[in-house]
């Protein structure tokens, strides 16, 4: 919501500061909402004010020291200037106070605002009056709450003030938020205080859990009847962990101590209801006390016999292992033939970790997600773990908050959904961040967390507490063994969630699987595809021959074939875990994608062959309210019908239902059935249809699978007869003499992918030799 003041304050500094050129920034976007660019822009012109002409946008050092230097404190006896007080009183409106009227005024309004500032930020008893002092000033230039807000409480709102009131006069502590949540700065707060508290020095204490910090706390431990300030830093630490019913205090009590041993129980620790080192390490940094002695462990490396016997004889008992390398790099972590069964005979279960190029935002998606699930089953039924087995899809980056929002949710919804799609054999896990776990399984999504404590500086970790259903906790990269049996692990904790597995089915023969597409040959491919294509009339860009009318078609050649490749771990995983020749799958895709026709609505003879048009049909007919454009642009020639063909494989709600349905039955697909004569149950499988690319390419195949039962013919496998192979391509156009002779123009393309392409790399993979392409 726009804020009438400080709109004023933006448009101050966009005409006093030449639209933001002289402070060397952009012109400020006049909305009358705060953001760091506003604030950020007020520091600026702070720093302007004061003669800095090397300006920046932190509020640091310099800054501090020229407020220091030259005014000792800010008032309207040291105030040099109109513009200077003008950019105080438009700090004071972007934090939520009382400016004044941005008249360069230091007058009893911006006094009396001041003065409310220091007591919500806890500093009134240090900073009396209405003066800014240098580190009460670097708290107003920023973007920190020093009222509760949102889901914060009031208990940490009182420990934030209780710790700035108390330690704002040393050397490096500065005003932390009080908004009553707890955070990095609180966090690294929160270790300045104990380390002053230890008889750290200025200059000595620095906020982080090292050597003399851990020496200190072990001569600290806290029993019943303790109490003073010790006594509150902890308290304070339990309260920032969100443990249930401790209330801050000096005084260690017994409700206290029962609240200690219920978190020493959740964490592993020892249950002895003392503040003692492990338990205050557990407070305060993710990884805890790192030299605590696992029973859990992951690793890189192939776990031999030698190993095995030096993890078991360390005390080891369950391990996780890769599941797959990741394409195009050199790291061989991948669970080896026989591994499994070397570490079952040693006494070691194994849980599997799936992880691809997830160390980044921009991975994770809900198309991706699905893809990895699928992908993640087929390489879990190739090496024999047994249905129920839990894999933990890794998330391998300090993610923020706002992306576990806008991307990893959706990956796992993804993940969710292809898991359904591959059977639903096993349970979702997930590896991150302590906030990712959480909120990833708060959504339903994971069913136990392996937390990335390790990186005890990642945001994701610092401020937040445990997941609840936390199975695995890493800790600490070590060497275990010596000679043959040394290996480097992580060394990790283990709750008891996760059992791991230590018995493992047959692995299916992989010598006639489909294998993944060799990109190197993709632009041979595109060539390929599209010389076949125009022999049979089908040009790079626009519409066949064969179409009776002026028509227009959306994709072309080139694109459908790169949409193929991008998906090909789809489309690969798929026909593995279904035991179905790609090239099906690929064909059928492909070939509707190329013909989706836009063919002009201006004669009103022809709109209906306009997928688009048919689309936006349906739409009206299953939606009340505003339409969005791609449905408006068609007008009033729309007529509301329940169901089409839709999205990239052109599949009709109705037969997506009923193949989905017998997927079901055959055991394939893990999700409810649906009623194919309801329109509520239309409308979910065809919105779903046309709007997600995964879910409508993992629909084909059971739409081949459905065509071969509805027509007396055995289900699609890897010894497919081309004769069968072209029936299915047929059904899935129609049982008609058009289907028909299409079908036979498909077998083309199937023959060029299956032959050419497909065969060849399966071979190639089996022999373990270089592709050549004949």
């Amino acid at each position: 919501m726009a804020d009438e003041m400080v709109l004023r304050a933006q448009r101050f500094i966009n005409t006093t500061y030449g639209n933001g050129a002289t402070l060397g920034i952009s012109k400020l976007e006049e909305n009358g909402r705060t953001s760091w660019t506003v604030m950020y822009a007020l520091t600026r012109a702070l720093q302007y004010e004061m003669g800095i002409r090397s300006l920046s946008d932190a509020f640091g050092p310099t800054t501090m020291a020229t407020i220091a230097e030259k005014y000792g404190k800010i008032d309207e006896t040291t105030a040099p200037s109109a513009n200077f007080c003008r950019v105080i009183q438009s700090a004071l409106y972007c934090k939520g106070y009382d400016g004044g009227e941005i008249d360069g005024k230091y007058n009893d309004r911006v006094k009396g605002s001041v003065a409310e500032l220091h007591k919500n930020m806890g500093v009134a008893g240090t900073y009396p009056g209405s003066a800014l002092w240098p580190k009460t000033a670097k708290g107003l230039f920023n973007m920190d709450a020093y009222k509760t807000i949102g889901s914060g409480t009031d208990s940490i709102h009182s420990i934030q003030q209780w710790m700035n009131g108390k330690y704002i006069l040393r050397k490096d502590y500065y005003v932390i938020p009080c908004d009553g949540h707890f955070s990095r700065d609180v966090q690294k707060s929160m270790l300045l205080a104990i380390q002053y508290e230890l008889g750290m020095a200025d200059g000595v204490a620095n906020g982080v859990f090292g050597p003399g910090t851990k020496s200190g706390l072990k001569s600290h431990t806290l029993t019943t009847g303790s109490s003073g300030t010790w006594v509150q830093l902890f308290s304070a630490a339990m309260i920032f962990n969100r443990r249930p019913n401790v209330t801050f205090t000096s005084s260690y009590n017994a409700a206290l101590a029962d609240a200690v041993r219920v978190f020493q129980s959740f964490l592993r620790l020892s249950v002895n209801g003392t503040a003692d080192f492990q338990t205050w390490a557990s407070l305060l940094v993710s990884y805890g006390d790192d030299t605590r002695k696992g029973t859990a462990f992951d690793c890189a490396d192939q776990v031999t016999a030698a190993r095995a016997q030096s993890l078991y004889a360390a005390g080891y008992r369950i391990g996780g292992r890769y599941l797959t390398n990741v394409p195009g790099t050199t790291l061989d972590k991948v669970i080896k033939p026989g591994e499994l069964k070397t570490m079952a005979d040693a006494g070691l279960r194994c849980f599997p970790i799936y992880q691809t190029y997830g160390d980044s935002s921009s991975y994770f998606s809900r198309y991706q997600g699905t893809s990895d699930a699928v992908a993640a089953t087929e390489a879990a039924i190739g090496h024999g773990f047994k249905k129920g087995t839990r894999i933990y899809f890794a998330i391998d980056y300090d993610n923020t908050d706002e992306e576990i929002t806008s991307r990893l949710i959706p990956h796992f919804e993804g993940i969710k959904e292809g898991m359904a799609q591959a059977g639903g054999r096993y349970q979702v896990g997930i590896y991150a961040t302590r906030n990712a776990c959480s909120r990833v399984s708060d959504a339903g999504l994971a069913t136990a967390s392996f937390v990335s404590n390790m990186s005890a500086g990642y945001s994701g970790n610092l401020g937040f507490p445990m997941p609840s259903n936390w199975a695995i906790d890493q800790i600490k990269t070590i060497y275990v063994g010596t000679g043959a049996g040394q290996i480097e692990i992580d060394n990790n904790i283990a709750s008891g969630v996760e059992a791991g597995q230590n018995s493992f089915d047959t692995p299916p023969a992989k010598t006639d699987l489909d294998v993944p597409f060799s990109m190197v040959w993709a632009d041979q491919l595109v060539t390929d595809v599209q010389a076949y294509m125009k022999s049979i009339g089908i040009p790079e860009e626009g519409p066949p021959d064969s179409w009776p009318w002026p028509g227009k078609t959306k994709y072309s050649t080139s694109f459908c074939v790169e949409f193929m490749l991008n998906w090909d771990d789809l489309f690969t995983s798929l026909a593995r875990i279904l035991k179905m020749r790609k090239a099906l799958i690929q064909v059928s895709a492909i070939w509707e994608l190329r013909h989706h026709n836009i063919t002009s609505i201006g004669d009103l003879s022809v709109p209906k062959v306009n997928d688009n048009f048919s689309d936006a049909c349906v739409w009206e007919y299953h939606n009340d309210g505003e339409a969005p454009g791609w449905v408006t642009e068609f007008g009033n020639m729309i007529t509301p019908f329940n169901d089409c063909s839709t999205g990239v494989g052109q599949i009709f709600g109705t037969r997506a239902i009923k193949a989905r349905n017998h997927a079901i039955d055959l055991g394939l697909l893990d999700e409810a059935k649906r009623d194919a004569s309801k329109d509520s149950d239309i409308w979910a499988v065809w919105e779903k249809l046309h709007f997600n690319q995964s879910y409508n390419i993992s629909t084909v195949p059971f739409m081949h699978i459905l065509h071969a039962h509805e027509n007396g013919m055995s289900r699609p496998g890897l010894t497919t007869s081309e004769t069968d192979s072209e029936a299915l391509l047929k059904f899935y156009q129609g049982n008609t003499a058009e289907a028909a002779q299409q079908a036979k123009l498909r077998m083309g393309l199937y023959r060029l992918l299956e032959d050419k392409y497909n065969s060849v790399f399966r071979g190639a993979e089996a022999r373990g030799t270089n592709l050549r392409m004949r």
